[in-house]
């Protein structure tokens, strides 16, 4: 189902999975302790069972309550979001199995997009991923992202988006994992 942002805002999406606008690229998410909506993004996905989401989140304080070490990397935090730059660092004992898939850490991002961060205000934060199949450019354009209208329970309406994915930087191991637009010194 295709709503827009108003009509997200006024439904649940506990136990669904939806996908939304963000400030790189389309992704497909599930609240956070929502088990089986996870798994639902890996099937949707075809996500190697393996491999770990992210999580994105409103505001510092979901960060902080998801993160071991915030006063560790709170000056890329501050410098960065909101902002196509996702953080891995060590995750709390709030950040559960279904989404790390076993690691000790988790990479977390506080998006630019209003329409992605007033989702995450209302609702929490989120497990996510790029909208697409694994092994696919991701969707940067809801025309593109509506050939998922199907598979999620919920696509946000929502526009062209500049395509590229956010730079992920280990804030434990001091290193760029994947190069994006913005550039950690």
């Amino acid at each position: 189902m295709i709503m827009t942002l108003d009509e997200i805002l006024n439904t649940s999406i506990h136990g669904k999975v939806i996908a939304f606008p963000t400030d790189t690229v389309y992704g497909i998410g599930a609240l956070l302790h929502d088990t089986e909506a996870i798994e639902n993004v890996y099937a949707i996905k075809r996500r190697e069972v393996k491999k770990p989401l992210a999580i994105l989140c409103g505001s510092i304080e979901d960060v902080k309550n998801l993160s071991e070490n915030y006063s560790d990397f709170e000056s890329l935090a501050k410098a960065h979001w909101p902002g196509a730059l996702t953080l891995v660092v060590q995750k709390s004992n709030q950040v559960p199995c279904s989404v790390t898939r076993g690691l000790k850490t988790v990479g977390v991002r506080i998006p630019a997009d209003e329409t992605a961060r007033r989702i995450l205000k209302t609702f929490g934060p989120m497990a996510v991923t790029s909208l697409n199949l694994s092994g696919e450019p991701p969707i940067h354009t809801f025309e593109a992202a509506k050939a998922y209208k199907d598979r999620v329970d919920i696509l946000v309406e929502g526009g062209d988006l500049d395509g590229m994915a956010s730079t992920v930087y280990d804030t434990l191991q001091g290193v760029t994992l994947r190069q994006g637009s913005i550039v950690v010194k």
